[in-house]
């Protein structure tokens, strides 16, 4: 058993794999939740899925067969930083939906105006979905937490394995 997880561990081109199949796993979750589940996204969480997309594509390269270790390095790198990339913004948007910080403007900002006309103009033109709050949870956590959590931890995989063996 300690061998094949030590063989997982050395094994570049299979941890390529999983953490493209992680990403892809986070972001079907997301559309799930969106298209089956009704949870309609805000901005940030839109904004989450980028980097997911970026990953699925690394590391479905560095899961092909004819890279040399330098390579599939190189992609490990990338991976670990859209990773990082969208653990930030997971951790930024958990801290705007549990109120420790204001959002930008276009999803958290208050609506009001002179006059009538430019109040009925900022509700048409207002996105519906706000930042600062939370849609659903599991123990008390949002989506965007278990983003950032999830995400940190492939991050610090990647990077763990691309620097292992010493940089590219």
């Amino acid at each position: 058993m300690w061998n094949q997880i030590q063989n997982f561990r050395s094994d570049n081109r299979l941890i390529c794999g999983v953490l493209s199949v992680t990403s892809a796993l986070l972001l079907a979750g997301a559309l799930l939740g969106q298209y089956i589940g009704g949870l309609e996204p805000c901005s940030l969480c839109v904004i989450q899925r980028y980097p997911h997309i970026a990953v699925i594509i690394f590391g479905w390269l560095g899961y092909k067969r004819g890279l040399s270790d330098n390579q599939r390095k190189r992609l490990l790198w990338m991976i670990g930083l859209c990773f990082f990339s969208t653990s930030g913004i997971g951790f930024w948007h958990a801290g705007i939906e549990y109120g420790l910080y204001s959002g930008p403007p276009s999803c958290t900002g208050p609506i009001g105006g002179s006059s009538l006309e430019t109040l009925r103009s900022q509700l048409l033109n207002a996105e519906i979905v706000r930042c600062d709050l939370i849609p659903w949870s599991l123990f008390g956590l949002s989506l965007a937490v278990y983003n950032g959590l999830i995400s940190f931890i492939a991050g610090v995989l990647a990077f763990y394995t691309a620097q292992r063996n010493g940089k590219p």
